[in-house]
């Protein structure tokens, strides 16, 4: 092979490896809004988990079964920003129990929001209609716990 083949095959290689790489969008540049909904879950999990390590009441522990779920929907599409759920900004400590609740819907309500937005790829559709179950169920939980909280 001439050495003019060589860099004309060589060169056309690395045109289409940058054509390929280029249009190979990650997870965190085409689904930007499931990385922010995975933010606000893991914040909204957190206000969940006691302050003091009390026992949690089953609408509490539900609802962070419910929002672990939504996490691992979307973490299984392969939308995953690599952080753990203990990667998330602080508690207010000095925030009283139902206000802890009261963040916790307004957090899954921003997640839902998040999520909601127009899906064209069918593959993730079902996993937006899953992860949005699962966000539901939780808020729906999140709920009965204010009731609770207000009832005694």
């Amino acid at each position: 092979m001439k050495p003019s083949s060589r860099i004309v095959l060589t060169a056309s290689a690395i045109a289409m490896f940058l054509v390929i790489a280029a249009s190979a969008k990650p997870a965190q540049v085409r689904h930007p809004a499931y990385l922010h909904a995975l933010s606000d879950l893991r914040f909204a999990r957190a206000h969940l988990e006691r302050p003091d390590g009390g026992e949690l009441h089953q609408q509490e522990k539900d609802a962070i079964k419910e929002i672990d779920k939504a996490i691992w929907e979307i973490k299984h599409a392969s939308i995953d920003d690599g952080k753990d759920l203990n990667d998330h900004p602080a508690v207010d400590a000095q925030l009283p129990w139902r206000g802890r609740l009261h963040k916790a819907i307004d957090l899954l309500d921003k997640a839902h929001q998040d999520i909601s937005k127009e899906e064209d790829d069918p593959a993730a559709q079902g996993l937006q209609q899953r992860a949005m179950e699962h966000i539901d169920k939780a808020h729906h939980h999140v709920e009965e716990a204010i009731q609770v909280v207000e009832g005694q």
